[in-house]
């Protein structure tokens, strides 16, 4: 069974999603980065849903969600997300968010550890040295944004990604509202989380594909350091949008660390 709806949150606003699967199993929420939507996670709730409940979220101003209110912030972002999992009778999960998604988990954690179950934060970091300079360039071309999407998707993905991933990934882009984007690309490029994560204390796997040009390996290996107990594995052939360009080692792993902490609950 897949459902796509809204559901409400306490932010006064809708967000949208994406559940499949059911049964006993810690569900697993996903969380996309700053030019996707849920859809990005397609290949997971095919994957994941044989296993248990599995939920993808879009931001306020993405997909299906209301637009994003003026001043939203990267915690307003997490405290939606938060608010919806309530709504949904999702108490605990495993949260795998790819860059802003990694950004938000990383803030999930902090405003209600008790939430994560686990983190999989995939192709992200705590800060990153050139965020300032980004975040200004996506704003100064967000007013296009498939002409951003055709731009930049040969720095996104590998350059052995399939000519379909590439399409896809345009016309996500191109999808996206440019106030919406600009939330978001502040969310993730000025981020500075590196206290929060040094006070993670569940189990946190870093993900990083290892011909991501965007936020390259060195700072999941950076991310990885501060936080206590977490592992870094590389994705091997993939870019920035890992879960999408080798889907199957990425559910792999992401299988690895949900199922070993749940065989310790």
């Amino acid at each position: 069974m897949r459902r796509m709806s809204r559901v409400p949150t306490n932010n006064g606003y809708d967000i949208g999603y994406t559940e499949t699967g059911g049964g006993e199993a810690t569900p697993i929420v996903f969380l996309h980065g700053v030019g996707s939507d849920k859809s990005v996670w397609r290949p997971q709730l095919a994957f994941f849903r044989q296993s248990r409940r599995s939920v993808a979220f879009d931001y306020p101003g993405y997909g299906d969600s209301d637009p994003a209110p003026e001043g939203t912030t990267r915690d307003d972002y997490a405290s939606a997300i938060i608010s919806a999992m309530h709504e949904l009778g999702i108490g605990r999960a495993h949260v795998c968010g790819l860059s802003l998604g990694g950004v938000i988990a990383i803030a999930m954690s902090d405003a209600d550890p008790g939430r994560c179950a686990s983190l999989t934060l995939a192709d992200t970091f705590a800060v990153h040295p050139d965020g300032e300079a980004i975040y200004a360039r996506g704003v100064a071309a967000s007013d296009d944004l498939r002409a951003m999407a055709e731009a930049r998707v040969d720095i996104l993905l590998a350059q052995s990604a399939d000519p379909a991933i590439r399409s896809e990934v345009i016309e996500t882009m191109a999808r996206i509202e440019p106030a919406g984007y600009r939330v978001g690309a502040e969310a993730v490029w000025l981020a500075d989380q590196r206290e929060r994560a040094h006070e993670i204390r569940v189990p946190t796997l870093v993900l990083c594909g290892t011909e991501d040009k965007i936020t390259p390996p060195s700072l999941s290996r950076e991310l990885t350091q501060l936080i206590p107990g977490a592992r870094y594995e590389p994705v091997e052939g993939a870019g920035h949008i890992s879960n999408l360009e080798k889907p199957d080692a990425f559910n792999a792993r992401v299988t690895a660390i949900s199922g070993g902490v749940d065989s310790r609950s």
